[in-house]
């Protein structure tokens, strides 16, 4: 059910403290921490504590929550001292989505081309 904990997510136990991970920032709704795979020189992933399956459902489902997300993406940017960023949402597999718990990637400490990937 949306909202609800999955057994079966990673996402979800960091949220709960059963699988560690090195967080960097944490709200009420929130939870941000370094990806184990940087992509960049600062690569933070900024989650939901409630599980939605990706940034659609989430938005559809809780737009506050969603707000509260891009709020600490945000948050992530000013305390990294970042000047510019992105703020990646895959949604799917065929976009690269390989846990299915919302999550916005913040990337940046280096130059990020256009098109990514």
């Amino acid at each position: 059910m949306a909202g609800e904990p999955q057994d079966d997510c990673l996402f979800c136990k960091i949220v709960d403290g059963s699988i560690p991970a090195t967080i960097v920032r944490e709200t009420g709704t929130t939870v941000a921490f370094r990806d184990i795979n940087p992509q960049a020189p600062t690569h933070v992933l900024v989650i939901p504590k409630a599980h939605h399956r990706d940034a659609a459902a989430l938005a559809a489902a809780a737009p506050e929550l969603a707000a509260d997300v891009l709020r600490e993406t945000q948050a992530v940017a000013d305390e990294e001292k970042l000047e510019s960023y992105r703020i990646v949402f895959n949604t799917g597999s065929g976009a690269g989505q390989t846990v299915w718990h919302a999550h916005a990637h913040v990337l940046g400490g280096r130059g990020l081309q256009w098109p990514p990937g």
